[in-house]
């Protein structure tokens, strides 16, 4: 029963398979993002809170994106190097890789609450949150709860893509939907009724977050193919060290945007404070409030697009593992078609509807400067947003085809050499407007390195199954 499962993925229509994986895949990412979307919606609406609490999520964001960066890496590296051993019938060692990746997250999870709750302050000033007083309080009480939670957090999104390698994609879905329903259920309620602001949008994330973990726990202790012994939580360092280095692409693809986050919060506060109308206190906090919105939407999007391509991981490992070069192609070329096609739909609606979206996120609340602005940013700083999906495709795709290195190469020149090098330099001849060019130009360039990736990935496919039909020839002979 379980051989014909796995199976499946070698021999299943390659068009069923993506959508019997992906789409439970952007599901759950789609909702993970709504964690803090949620959060920021309702703080936006709140007339107590407004742009100051906006401005203070989008403070506490990358820190957040911090925990699932280390999460991600070693849920993805596991689905990877689960997915890749099942195709050579190496069962043991994909149990081996889930038990590791379990104590990993644990403990990495445990250390990285300890640091948050040690050194708050000092790691709020570094990601901005000094831009004014108000924005300053705020930060300090959402992320000192979003702290507490982060156990939690951590948990539940690596268990997701090792239980999609498990071959459940559904309940994967499900653990996530069901924490970010109740954070949706109980934002209002913290927010609107109880008046708890910042505590209860954090509260009400965390809350769900543990829902999210506990039900990963349970999956864990009822696995359905792979099913850890007690012997596999035990360390082994090769087992690790080979689940590290296939997710380390997810972990420098999340922890490189924190990077270029960090160093947009910090030039948006630096220019912000030299313009004429952000200079005033009273909108210090807009630029900020406004570029997190324009992210949030971004990370929708972003969230749709890895969704395909990390849901494609297990058939990639599969198919790569048993040697079926074609299906891989294949594959390559349905997730790119489809990616940029995401993106074309995306760039639809940041360049025409930004006022629709904008509306979304409390504008009616605030200053005429606040939605002015809100306009420009997305039309600007999104622009791109068709390459973006596209290279963020190509990321994905070479990570699970076992290339670490191309993909974590790749993914570095565009979030740090590009995204915080250009978000650094920009400003200096475009003031606060630079910002937002960092992000199309940073997309350009990637994108003209992605494509040369691309041609070579094919060539490489190509060459690899006339090697197998060579070799098939000359047994048959």
């Amino acid at each position: 029963m379980e051989e014909n499962s796995q199976n499946l993925l070698g021999t299943e229509q390659v068009g069923k398979l993506m959508q019997k994986y992906a789409i439970p895949c952007i599901i759950s990412l789609l909702v993970g993002a709504l964690y803090n979307i949620v959060d920021q919606i309702f703080i936006a609406n709140a007339s107590y809170l407004g742009s100051y609490g906006n401005a203070a999520n989008t403070v506490v964001f990358p820190l957040t994106v911090i925990a699932l960066a280390i999460a991600v890496m070693l849920g993805d590296g596991c689905c990877a190097f689960v997915s890749i051993s099942l195709g050579r019938r190496e069962a043991e060692q994909a149990k081996r890789s889930v038990g590791n990746a379990v104590v990993m997250t644990v403990v990495s999870s445990l250390v990285l609450a300890a640091i948050y709750l040690i050194f708050s302050d000092l790691i709020i000033s570094m990601f901005g949150g000094t831009v004014n007083a108000e924005t300053y309080h705020h930060s300090k009480e959402y992320f000192f709860y979003i702290s507490l939670g982060i156990p939690f957090y951590m948990f539940g999104q690596a268990m997701n893509p090792i239980i999609r390698a498990d071959g459940n994609p559904r309940f994967a879905m499900i653990s996530t939907l069901a924490g970010a329903v109740l954070n949706i259920i109980l934002d209002p309620i913290f927010i609107f009724i109880f008046k708890w602001g910042m505590m209860g949008a954090a509260v009400a994330t965390v809350a769900g977050q543990v829902v999210t973990a506990v039900l990963a726990i349970w999956y864990l202790l009822n696995m359905r193919h792979i099913k850890p012994a007690q012997g596999d939580y035990r360390m082994d360092r090769r087992v690790a060290g080979k689940t590290i280095v296939l997710g380390i692409c997810s972990f420098l693809s999340q922890i490189s945007l924190v990077a270029a986050m960090a160093a947009i919060n910090n030039m948006i506060r630096k220019y912000g404070a030299l313009d004429a109308i952000f200079g005033q206190e009273q909108y210090a906090q807009i630029p900020m409030a406004v570029v997190g919105i324009v992210m949030k939407f971004f990370q929708i999007v972003i969230s749709i697009v890895v969704g395909m391509a990390a849901g494609c991981i297990p058939i990639v490992g599969y198919n790569m593992g048993a040697g079926l070069n074609k299906r891989v192609k294949d594959l390559f070329t349905r997730l790119l078609l489809t990616e940029a096609a995401v993106g074309a739909i995306a760039f639809v609606i940041v360049e025409f509807f930004p006022g629709q979206l904008i509306a979304i996120f409390g504008a009616a609340n605030e200053s005429v400067y606040y939605t002015e602005f809100a306009l420009r940013a997305f039309r600007i700083y999104l622009c791109m947003i068709i390459l973006a999906c596209v290279n963020k495709a190509c990321f994905i795709f070479l990570q699970a085809m076992g290339k670490a290195a191309a993909s974590t190469a790749l993914s570095m020149i565009r979030e740090v050499i590009f995204g915080v090098g250009f978000a650094l330099l920009l400003p200096l001849f475009f003031g606060l407007d630079g910002v937002l060019y960092s992000m199309p130009l940073s997309d350009i360039l990637t994108f003209m390195i992605s494509l040369f990736l691309i041609w070579r990935t094919y060539r490489e496919l190509n060459e690899m199954e006339r090697n197998k039909e060579t070799l098939g020839m000359k047994h048959n002979v």
